[in-house]
């Protein structure tokens, strides 16, 4: 889990566009109060979530459904009518709609980008090659494998509907030995095709894929996040 050290900050409110899944927003947010540290309330930032499973399916939309851009950006509308000025999405194939969130964001407001800062903890690693769990949409949307590879870094994956299987699975709240195993075979797949470092690249993935059972370095997307996201919300400490 990600930690802030130094001195007690002050900070900006942070709105969070959730629901996709509920889950995998939750997860966010206990993160984000994990990663905090503090032994006061008063010392943690105030933080509005909008938990939104009616947010069109991106992996549909990439079918020809619905897009999720106006419903997105309403979200975004009213977290920031509501205070928030640093917006996070813990949702990695929805970024693929990120710009209908920019489009309604003011001058003095920050959009965390999930895929920026997954990325750039990924390069931190100096992977040769990256073993990509994801869904459909961020797959065929090139999320990951677009500044991945223009990074020389090479990109595999398992099959798609493994990986979605082990998805539904976590969204029908399935986090059990089962499932960890699903996801841990999947892992080891990656492993043994030459991944040298596992990206978590659906925040539902780290509900069930963590340290102890994946077989190679793990880059958790969420984690990543939610230390960009504090750092956004900082304010600086007088000293």
């Amino acid at each position: 889990m990600p930690e802030l050290v130094g001195a007690e900050p002050g900070w900006r409110t942070i709105g969070i566009l959730g629901g996709m899944g509920p889950a995998a927003s939750a997860d966010f947010l206990t993160m984000l109060v994990g990663a905090v540290k503090a032994a006061r309330d008063e010392a943690h930032p105030r933080v509005l979530l909008e938990s939104n499973p009616n947010v069109p399916d991106r992996n549909a939309a990439m079918a020809g459904g619905a897009s999720p851009g106006p419903v997105l950006a309403a979200m975004a509308g009213r977290l920031l009518a509501g205070g928030a000025e640093v917006l996070a999405m813990p949702c990695n194939a929805a970024h693929g709609w990120a710009g209908a969130v920019r489009d309604v964001l003011p001058a003095d407001a920050v959009f965390v980008d999930l895929i920026e800062t997954a990325v750039a903890a990924t390069l931190a690693c100096a992977p040769r090659t990256v073993g990509l769990l994801a869904v459909g949409a961020t797959h065929g949307l090139r999320l990951y494998h677009a500044p991945l590879e223009a990074a020389g870094v090479r990109v595999i994956a398992p099959p798609a509907d493994a990986v979605a299987a082990l998805v539904a699975r976590v969204k029908g709240g399935d986090t059990g030995p089962a499932a960890r195993s699903a996801a841990t075979r999947l892992a080891v797949r990656l492993a043994e095709d030459g991944a040298d470092v596992v990206l978590a690249a659906c925040t539902e993935i780290p509900l069930v894929l963590d340290a102890g059972n994946c077989p190679a370095p793990l880059v958790d997307a969420t984690a990543a996040l939610v230390k960009a996201t504090l750092n956004a919300a900082r304010l600086a400490v007088a000293a």
